[in-house]
This record gives structure tokens, sequence and C-alpha cells, in this order.
């Protein structure tokens, strides 16, 4: 029986797998617009604008542009453009195209186009053009317009995966729990609790709200008043309270025209908006997603006539993110805000700009 048992085993059959291994490119683009082309140019041989880093296969790649030329022994009469590895500690196979953007309309770009096996990572891992364009033909070419260059990168990262056999798979749908509350909202189903905003009643559900807020749980439940049917709110408008609701519930920002209206309009104070207005609720009553929210939608309309505003905005209402945008907008657009400002107080400032920019011409011819 024991020597049956080894026969029987050693005919056993094992059946045979499969798998095949796939090749491919993960494709991404990215437009680097230079903009102050005159004043770049004469920065130094060797030294360089970047772009920011931007992401394509998983790894961090950047725009390199030299405006006058990469290295001393090269021709420095042309500019050079490189793209860089910026991820650390990997190497990366991949094909790139670099394209100098022809700005008439004409589509006549300047392309070139490069493959390498492997690009080791590393902050001096560049690849690209020292001999990139003929900086004389750049000056006079459709290329440069209004003292603006763009350069479109192109990068393919070579990928090799394995691919199993395909498994039966099932499309789950988007979340829809946000419709749901919200009907719970709109049809009143259940309501325990009454807001009244300036004479407008609003039907809520105590749970709910308290589940959302730090602020209306600690009303409802640590103020011992838990059979509290009705609130009074003075702080809010009813059209901002029912904007705070339709977060509360449905975890999206209201759609209002009102909205659409630029916060950075000369007509009215970013405070009297009605995203401004939602910003301060979502600050009183502990709603951190719906300030992200509006500091996302606010951050849209940093401009430099409006950026002083929205500074005070964000320091209000502790939207750190804003402020930081409205910092770091400053900080790169500094002499165009302090002309602003100058225009501002003074009606004869335009003159005395003028007068500075005739004498500056003037100093140059002579």
């Amino acid at each position: 029986m024991r020597s049956e048992s080894v026969i029987n085993e050693r005919n056993l059959q094992i059946s045979p797998t499969s798998s095949r291994s796939v090749t491919e490119t993960v494709n991404g683009s990215h437009k680097f617009v230079i903009q102050g082309y005159s004043l770049a140019k004469g920065m130094g041989i060797g030294k360089h604008i970047a772009s920011e880093n931007f992401t394509v296969g998983g790894y961090q790649w950047a725009i390199y542009f030299y405006p006058d030329g990469k290295n001393p022994e090269d021709n420095s009469s042309y500019v050079s453009v490189f793209i860089a590895l910026a991820s650390e500690g990997t190497d990366v196979r991949a094909l790139f195209e670099l394209t100098l953007v022809d700005q008439s309309g004409k589509e006549k770009h300047k392309v070139h186009s490069h493959f390498d096996r492997s690009l080791e990572s590393g902050p001096y891992t560049l690849k690209g053009y020292k001999r990139f364009f003929r900086r004389a033909m750049l000056e006079t070419s459709d290329f440069l317009k209004d003292d603006c260059l763009k350069i479109n990168c192109t990068v393919g990262v070579v990928v090799s995966k394995v691919d199993p056999s395909r498994l039966p798979s099932i499309v789950v749908p988007e979340s829809d729990i946000g419709s749901h509350f919200g009907m719970l909202l709109d049809n009143k189903d259940g309501s325990d609790i009454v807001f009244d905003v300036s004479g407008e009643k609003f039907h809520a559900h105590k749970l709910v709200l308290a589940a959302r807020s730090p602020a209306l749980r600690a009303e409802f439940f640590d103020d011992l008043e838990e059979n509290k049917q009705e609130i009074v709110v003075t702080e809010l408008e009813p059209k901002v309270f029912k904007a705070m609701l339709h977060f509360i519930y449905r975890d999206t920002l209201v759609e209002d025209e009102e909205l659409l209206a630029s916060s950075s309009s000369c007509e009215f104070s970013v405070s009297d908006t009605l995203i401004a207005k939602i910003l301060a609720a979502a600050d009183k009553y502990g709603l951190i997603r719906l300030r992200l929210m509006c500091e996302s939608y606010l951050c849209k309309d940093i401009s430099i006539g409006s950026v002083a505003r929205m500074l005070a905005l964000a320091d209000r209402y502790q939207a750190a993110e804003l402020k930081a945008a409205c910092l770091k907008f400053a900080a790169e657009n500094l002499a165009g805000i302090l002309v602003s400002f100058s225009l501002a107080i003074s009606p004869l400032s335009s003159i005395y700009l003028a007068k500075q920019r005739h004498k500056f011409q003037f100093s140059r011819l002579h």
C-alpha cells in the first residue's frame, strides 16, 4: 500500500501557470514659462533658471534653462536647456523631448528629442542640450514674444511590469453618502433642532451636526442643553448658514452664482464676499475641511491688487494655507505690489514714475 501511494504522488500533475512582462512608457508633460528673458540674460555662464518640480512615472523632474549657456568651454553664444532628474536613490530609463514653442501661431516649434538607457539620480543628473539655440537668432525669432519664452517638456518613463492572468473585477461606484445626507436635510426627516437665522428657519439633526462640528457638539451636549429645540443665530446671514449646512450634510462647497464674483474686484472688500463669510463660519464652528475649501477657492483670486486684503482675511480666520500662498505671491511680485500701492496712495506717483523712466532712458543714450 505504501509503495502504491508513492507512485500516485509522483504521477500527480500540477496545472501550468503563466505570466507576461509588459514594457511601456508612462508619459507626462510640463510647460515652463520664462517671463522677463531680457533680465535673465547676463546672469552668467553656468547659472540657470529652474522650473518647479513635476512628477511623471513616479519620479520628480525639472527643466533647467541657462540663458548664457552651461559651460564656459562651449560656445557661450547659445542658450542651454536640460531636464533634471530630481528624485534621489534611483535609476530611470526615460525618453524626453524639449520643445521651444513658436508663439506666432505658425506651429514651427524647435524640437529636440533624446533617449537614454538610464538616468542616475542626484542634483547634477542632467540630460539635454548645451547648444539648444543660438542666442542672437532666438532674440529676433517668433520664439520670444513680449520678453517671454515657453518651453514644453515631455517625459516618457520606461517601466516594466509583470501582468498576471486577469481576474474578474467589479466596478464600485463613487460614494453617494453626501447625496443621501443631503436628502435628509432637504426633506427634514427626523429633524430635532431648528435654527432661527434672521427670521429664516433651518431644520437639522443634532447628531449629524455634532459629528461634524466640535463647536455644535459642545453646544448640544457639553452645556447640558440636550433638550434645546431651537437656537437663534445672530452672527451669520441666512445664505451663509445655509451654505454651512450644505457642507455639513453633503461635504461639498455650495454652488452659488455669488461665489463666481471675483474676490479681487475693486468694487467691494474681500471680506464682504460670500466665500469669505463662509470661511468665517468655518472658523467659528471648527469646520476644518470647509475652511480649506474656502482657502483653495480664494487662492485662485490672489492678485497684486488683492493680496494685502487676502492676507488680512487669512490672518483673521487662521487660514494658514491661504496666508502662505499670499506671502509667497507677495515675495515673487514685490515690485508690482509696491508700484500698485504707491499709485493707490498718490495720484502724482504715475507722473513721478514716468519722469523716472524718461531719466533712465536719457542716461542710457548718453
